[in-house]
């Protein structure tokens, strides 16, 4: 059966279901193919999933550890780790049937099965036993096909013992003791669940901080942190084997020379991703590649070959949904015709949803300095917050980068209750190239959170009030 589009999108993530809908709203006939449930990792084995399950753990530490102090005293306080995972995967599939809903009211075609290209403008879709069902025809073909946890020799993923983050939020029982290998967003997140709910949690990192990529005060902030829920850490650790023996995992990490053997139920390999390019036609058309990644113009998202687009963790770095999104919507809009500027990747926030919570955007302390910038860095302690205090949240701060100069916002840093919900103010602040002054003469409601926010930047010229 053969079908013609105006656009074939290969993968449903969140790249691809956003590029589709924002297709059919400029009036193209628009399919989607995908092997899977709509949504991709995030909204099935990610960022929806593992938010349900972080909040779950958030609500159980505060009635354990802090209703005493709000004045409300709870007997047998019980964690049921079940009806958790139950729960996390009833939210992921609302989410997906949401956009399911979005897609017949946008009468957008899906269809199910694995997509190869045949050509330019072409999409063979396959069954399990290699045969071609159907063929898709479009006039531009948009690949969207993800990312999958990343796979090494050392760490050999069985999903019963070494498991990936798939396992890790579908796991029957709650494990024992768990091995974490990689202290990223993924490895952390999941660090700070199972420490919570009683798990015995040993994290590997072979860089010298947690959450490599982040401003190394904020770093520092969460593993100490992180420390007091009894979670250990092994950084600028290199793990050298992972081995089954006995129903149980032995983790062998070399740590200053060092040979230790770490054992325990689980071992959770959170090292990174892949990109999704293998076996989907790349080679047959010529589609160039670098380390699995696909080659895009990032003005239009076109790869060499004249028609076809690559958007999302397909083409790498950073690989986050709100990125895939945005540039899903954006690489439409060029096809329809319109004039942008180019994605600001340097204004693309990132957030960890561990308690405290982490959110960033722009330049940490260290790659300004690195860079020869001069810059000013305005700090502001949430233990000097009225809101903070109020909520029983004291633990952070707002670290704000400016250049020294002219005061521009180049980074901004936020470790504490509610940081990935502050960050999209700094995030409309570096767009439109703000000052310490302008953010900080900016008037915060009082009491919030955000008030850090302002105060931070009024410290950047050593005139905060409530320090």
């Amino acid at each position: 059966m053969l079908q013609n589009y105006d656009i074939a999108i290969l993968g449903g993530g969140p790249g691809g279901y956003v590029a589709a809908i924002k297709a059919s709203q400029l009036g193209y006939k628009t399919v989607v193919v995908e092997k899977e449930n709509l949504g991709g990792v995030c909204l099935n084995w990610g960022c929806i999933p593992t938010k349900a399950l972080l909040k779950n753990a958030e609500v159980y530490d505060i009635v354990l550890n802090k209703s005493k102090s709000f004045g409300v005293t709870v007997e047998n306080v019980n964690f049921d780790f079940a009806k958790t995972i139950k729960r996390s995967r009833q939210v992921s599939k609302k989410i997906v049937k949401g956009v399911e809903y979005l897609f017949k009211k946008n009468k957008i075609d899906r269809v199910n099965g694995f997509g190869k290209l045949n050509s330019a403008k072409g999409i063979d879709i396959i069954d399990h036993d290699g045969n071609v069902t159907e063929t898709v025809m479009a006039d531009k073909i948009i690949i969207a096909t993800g990312a999958r946890p990343k796979s090494i020799p050392t760490i050999p993923v069985d999903r019963e013992y070494i498991i990936t983050s798939s396992e890790a939020m579908t796991l029957t029982e709650q494990p024992k003791e768990l091995v974490i290998i990689g202290a990223g967003v993924i490895g952390i997140e999941f660090a700070y669940f199972y420490a919570t709910i009683g798990t015995k949690v040993t994290v590997v990192e072979m860089l010298d901080s947690i959450l490599p990529l982040e401003d190394k005060e904020v770093s520092a902030a969460l593993q100490t942190s992180l420390s007091k829920r009894s979670i250990e850490f092994h950084l600028s650790t290199k793990v050298e084997s992972v081995k089954v023996l006995d129903g149980k995992v032995i983790v062998t990490i070399d740590k200053d020379g060092e040979h230790i053997e770490l054992t325990a139920d689980k071992a959770l390999n959170a090292i990174g991703v892949s990109p999704n390019s293998e076996n989907i036609g790349l080679e047959e058309l010529g589609i160039e590649t670098e380390r699995g990644n696909i080659k895009v113009d990032k003005s239009t998202y076109q790869t060499n070959v004249d028609g076809i687009f690559a958007i999302g963790d397909v083409i790498g770095q950073p690989c986050l949904a709100h990125v895939a999104s945005a540039e899903g919507i954006h690489c439409i809009e060029v096809i329809h015709g319109k004039e942008l500027p180019d994605i600001d990747y340097s204004n693309i926030p990132g957030c960890t949803y561990s308690q405290p919570q982490v959110a960033s955007i722009g330049m940490t302390e260290e790659k300004a300095i690195a860079e020869g910038i001069e810059i000013k860095v305005g700090k502001f302690p949430l233990s000097a917050s009225g809101k903070a205090a109020a909520i029983g949240e004291r633990e952070g701060f707002a670290k704000l980068i400016f250049d020294k100069k002219y005061g521009e916002l180049l980074g901004a840093h936020i470790i504490g209750p509610e940081a990935t919900e502050m960050i999209a103010e700094l995030g409309i602040a570096k767009s439109l190239e703000a000052t310490n002054e302008t953010i900080g003469s900016t008037i915060h409601a009082h009491p919030t959170l955000a008030e850090i926010i302002m105060e931070a930047a009024e410290d950047a010229d050593g005139k905060a009030i409530h320090i």
